[in-house]
Order: structure tokens, then C-alpha cells, then sequence
């Protein structure tokens, strides 16, 4: 690199005796006096300028430069002046092709991180600014796994950002900076009476829907997207091969979640409630788009319908089925009249997945299967979520090796 230090308030010029000497420029006095210049690695000159008596200083970050050209780890003024939220928008746009996935980055991001990090130039992050945000997250009430995911969010675009040059290491990084805590809660399953005490307050075309959840550990997505083709009842099996989702507001079809397509058991109660549904209720034909709103259309014959025949939309099923269910089932209390039912995440239709992984799990399945049959891409997840419910080993340990042993012992023998 061909660095060198300009001095802008003199200039070199020929004297009456032919000799150089130096004279003061129109620059002096007026513009800072010495200006740091270098060609940088994209060809172009980069430079930065230094007040009068500070030209060691302007050597020390020219040498600075230099060297970190010379290890890689050079980061270009501009770019480290782009702001958090300059870049973070544009990278938003790249991360995937779900536009919820990419709604729900923006709107965190916008409320979340923006205010507080957005104006900050890339280049000047340091550890410190992430631990006050992360304070700041926990003041304002924002908490548990939905603070730890808007943090992951910055996390991964600040990592971008390392990798596009425009900051040499990642803050986040740091070993002083912690995420969002999380409380872990330990899943407690549903009883078996729970489970039917719901499908009973369930209105009629809407009951099949918790053997599904309770017999085949679908999610509701997939539940509401559940078409005939996708029941097998000669060979007993269910495929899992998309789900019913909202895309911008706007019903679709999709894959399932993280596009893990799946054969599902069909146990035999589950099979006979669903032939018996279909009789008494006529899969409907329903075209959506595939994936996103706008997106190639698609007709599938759905086995659950709305009550004036189209698609089943999760608020009002949450709403005006779910809740009264729960609440006919004494899971949450019965509003007063005109008074809406209380928030319950902990029983919302994800827990008929976690009775069914009790089921499974209390029969002795392995956490493989039981991972493959809930859609899990990492057998690791299942076991974090369902480790307490599996059947403690000692009595079988116990009986193992008892078993092991002959009949007649030495330790048996009287003395």
C-alpha cells in the first residue's frame, strides 16, 4: 500500500536560487493540517485528516492501516459508517423466501432494536452497547424466548455485517455479553380425560381435529391443512406433507414446518373418527396459493371446513371453539357474559403434541421415532423438551440385572 502523510499548509516550491523551499498554502490554517492517504484494496483512495501537531498521530493510523491490511482484517471508513439500521433492512430482505418469517424480522427489529441501535455506525460497536440494549430489552418488559429471538436477530445481522466488512468482530461475541435469559418450563401433559373432556365441547365439525392433535401429534397448521389424499387408511398412515398458514394476511398452503415432510402412524380410533367425520361432514374443495400470498395456485379437497364451507381460520377457531372447549372443560374459567376468555399459551392446541409425546414416550418409544413422527429436525430438541416424561430406567436396571444372575447365588446361601 502506498501510504503517505500530506502536510496541506505548505507547499514545495522553486526558489529565485532554483532551490525547493517550503511556502504556506491557501490552505493554511483553514483546513485541518495533514491528511493520512492510502489506496485501498477496492483500488480507490481512502484518507482521513489530522489537526496541526498531531502528524504522529496520523502516522500511528496510517501504520495502523497498513496493518490491518496486511492481516485481512482491514474494514473500510464508508462501510463502517453504515448505521445498524441501514444495513439491517437490506439484510432483512435476503433471509429467506417466507414473508412471515421476513414480517415478523422487520416488526421486531422496528420496535425492538432500531430505536436504540439503529442510528449507531457499524464500525463503532463495541460489547458494551449490546449489554445496555439487552438491559433495556429486560426494563421495558420484553422478555423470555421473544427478547431471546430479537437478539438472535441482531446477533445474525451484526454477523453479517463482520462478513460484508463492515465491522471487524461481532459484539455479540464477546464472552461479557449474554443473551435474553430464558425460563425453562417443564412441559406437564394433559391427562388423557382432559384431552376428551376438550373434543367433547369442540363443536361436531371441529372434533376430529383433537384426535389429530392428540393421536397423531400434528400441529394446527397442519391440522387445518390435513387434505384427503394425505390419509392413507390401507396402510394406516398419515402424511404429513403441508399445513394451512397465513402469508401477510393471507391464507396459503405451504410445507410444513421447516419443510420436514413426514409418515405418520394412524392409529385405529383416530382412522375410524375420521372416516366418520368425512361422512358426516364432505371434504370441500379450496384453492390457495403455494407458499406466499400471489404464489402458483393449488386445489386440495380439505378434510376440516369453516361453517359456511371455506377454509378454517385459525383466530376464529381459536376463538370461538378452542376457548369454549377449554372452558367447558374446566382447563380455563368461564368468562362472565360479554367478557373475553382469559389468555392460555400453556393450553392452546399445542398441547395435545405434548400429550401425544407423553403417550408415546410412557409406552416406551424412542425419542428417534418420536422425533420424526412430531416433525423435529434435531432428535436433540425432543429430547430437551420430553427428557422428564420419559419412564425412569432404575427399576428396569434393577431387574436386568438381577436377571443376569442364576437362580442359586452364594449370597442367597444360608451360613
Amino acid at each position: 500500500m502506498a501510504g503517505h502523510i500530506q502536510d496541506r499548509w505548505f507547499v514545495t516550491v522553486s526558489g529565485p536560487d532554483g532551490m525547493p523551499r517550503k511556502v504556506k498554502s491557501d490552505r493554511y490554517r483553514v483546513w485541518s493540517r495533514y491528511r493520512a492517504r492510502y489506496v485501498g484494496p477496492d483500488g480507490t483512495e481512502k484518507s482521513k485528516s489530522f489537526p496541526d501537531r498531531q502528524k504522529r498521530l496520523a502516522d500511528q493510523w496510517l501504520a495502523h492501516t497498513e496493518a490491518d491490511m496486511a492481516r485481512g482484517q482491514y474494514i473500510d471508513p464508508r462501510a463502517a459508517r453504515t448505521t445498524f439500521q441501514q444495513y439491517a433492512e437490506g439484510w432483512v430482505s435476503t433471509q429467506g423466501a417466507d414473508p412471515n418469517t421476513q414480517a415478523s424480522m422487520e416488526s421486531q427489529l422496528r420496535l425492538h432494536a432500531f430505536p436504540y441501535l439503529g442510528t449507531r455506525p457499524l464500525g463503532s460497536f463495541q460489547p458494551a452497547h449490546i449489554r445496555d440494549w439487552v438491559q433495556q430489552l429486560q426494563a421495558n418488559g420484553v422478555r423470555g424466548s421473544y427478547a431471546r429471538t430479537i437478539y438472535s436477530n441482531v446477533r445474525a445481522a451484526l454477523s453479517a455485517a463482520v462478513d460484508d466488512g463492515h465491522l471487524p468482530r461481532n459484539p455479540c461475541a464477546a464472552r461479557s455479553v449474554r443473551p435474553p435469559t430464558v425460563d425453562t418450563k417443564r412441559v406437564t401433559p394433559w391427562t388423557a380425560e382432559r384431552l376428551f373432556a376438550v373434543r367433547a365441547g369442540m363443536p361436531e365439525r371441529y372434533q376430529a381435529m383433537v384426535d389429530l392433535g392428540g393421536g397423531c401429534g400434528l400441529r394446527q397448521g397442519e391440522i387445518l391443512g390435513v387434505a384427503v389424499d394425505a390419509v392413507d387408511f390401507r396402510s394406516d398412515t398419515l402424511h404429513v406433507v403441508q399445513q394451512l398458514k397465513l402469508s401477510r394476511s393471507k391464507p396459503v398452503f405451504a410445507p410444513p414446518k421447516g419443510g420436514k415432510l413426514r409418515d405418520v402412524p394412524l392409529p385405529g380410533p383416530v382412522a375410524d373418527a375420521l372416516r366418520a367425520h368425512m361422512k358426516q361432514f364432505p371434504p370441500v374443495e379450496i384453492t390457495l396459493p403455494w407458499k406466499v400470498a400471489g404464489g402458483p395456485l393449488v386445489t386440495k379437497r380439505l378434510i376440516f371446513m369453516g361453517p359456511r364451507g371455506g377454509h378454517v381460520w385459525r383466530t376464529s377457531l381459536n376463538e370461538e371453539a378452542w376457548k369454549p372447549a377449554l372452558a367447558s372443560a374446566g382447563v380455563i374459567p368461564t368468562p362472565a357474559a360479554g367478557a373475553p376468555h382469559v389468555e392460555s399459551r400453556e393450553n392452546g392446541m399445542h398441547a395435545m403434541r405434548h400429550f401425544y409425546a407423553s403417550v408415546l414416550l410412557d409406552a416406551g418409544e424412542n425419542i428417534k421415532a418420536l422425533a420424526e413422527y412430531l416433525g423435529h429436525s434435531d432428535p436433540g430438541l425432543t429430547l430437551r423438551v420430553y427428557a422428564h416424561l420419559m419412564p425412569s430406567s432404575q427399576e428396569r436396571t434393577r431387574n436386568a440385572v438381577a436377571a443376569a444372575y442364576p437362580t442359586s447365588t452364594p449370597f442367597s446361601a444360608s451360613p
